[in-house]
């Protein structure tokens, strides 16, 4: 079963390139797959970056669908095998040193084939771009919060936090960004943790190819569940603007 993560954009007015005031980036996967194996995949996200003078805001919307048919004793059968919704947000207030921010995250996460009916995330804390060149860039936030959850079983899962997530970019050429994202939010009933790797590769001005690794780990879920889920993909980026 696949999990996603999703991304944020960071600028800088030091960065030493024109700050766009809103960017809006489209992903989108669809494999299908015939003959002995009948499967269909969909992976769809939307993510935007909103920089202002006190606020540098991100956004992020993911789907993932998939499908399999499989052989019963009555013949074939489709059946759906991920099924996931995620929405998350995240305001970074600047202080006199704009490199150094407050900031307040949230997100709400269904996935069907998780162990939880739902998982949801609030915090707050520090963040600190500690740099931001024209080839590579490193930022981090940490602060507490709360996590709401209901396992597959119908019971609440709720409870305070520590979470913290860090964004390593490297433009590699021109045409080619390597992106390291990593998250964990550690409480008494379950520590969450996410890592997504990728490359991307511009085909013209507004369109790249990015090849990811997606991991989703959960140390408490429901038996016959996996705690590790795992994602590679191949998909199409579109900046609209």
């Amino acid at each position: 079963m696949s999990k996603l993560y999703m991304a944020e954009n960071s600028s800088s007015p030091d960065g030493g390139e024109n700050v766009k005031p809103f960017t809006m980036d489209g992903e989108l996967g669809l494999i299908k797959t015939t003959g002995n194996t009948e499967t269909t995949s969909l992976k769809a996200t939307l993510s935007a970056h909103q920089e202002m003078q006190d606020w540098s805001n991100d956004y992020a919307l993911e789907t993932l669908y998939k499908q399999d048919e499989l052989d019963t004793d009555d013949g074939k059968e489709t059946t759906t095998t991920a099924q996931k919704l995620f929405v998350s947000g995240q305001g970074n207030y600047k202080l006199t040193d704009p490199n150094h921010r407050l900031f307040a995250f949230a997100s709400y996460e269904d996935d069907r084939f998780s162990g939880y009916q739902y998982q949801g995330t609030v915090a707050g804390g520090w963040g600190h771009q500690m740099w931001k060149t024209d080839t590579s860039s490193f930022n981090y936030s940490i602060g507490p919060g709360y996590a709401f959850a209901k396992t597959e079983d119908g019971e609440s899962a709720n409870g305070f936090i520590v979470r913290g997530a860090l964004d390593y970019k490297w433009k590699i050429s021109p045409t080619a960004t390597f992106r390291q994202l990593i998250s964990t939010e550690a409480g008494s009933n379950n520590t969450k943790s996410k890592s997504e790797t990728s490359l991307s590769a511009k085909i013209n001005g507004s369109l790249a190819m990015k090849v990811s690794l997606l991991l989703n780990h959960n140390s408490d879920v429901a038996e016959g569940n996996e705690n590790l889920d795992t994602q590679t993909a191949v998909t199409l980026v579109y900046t609209f603007f």
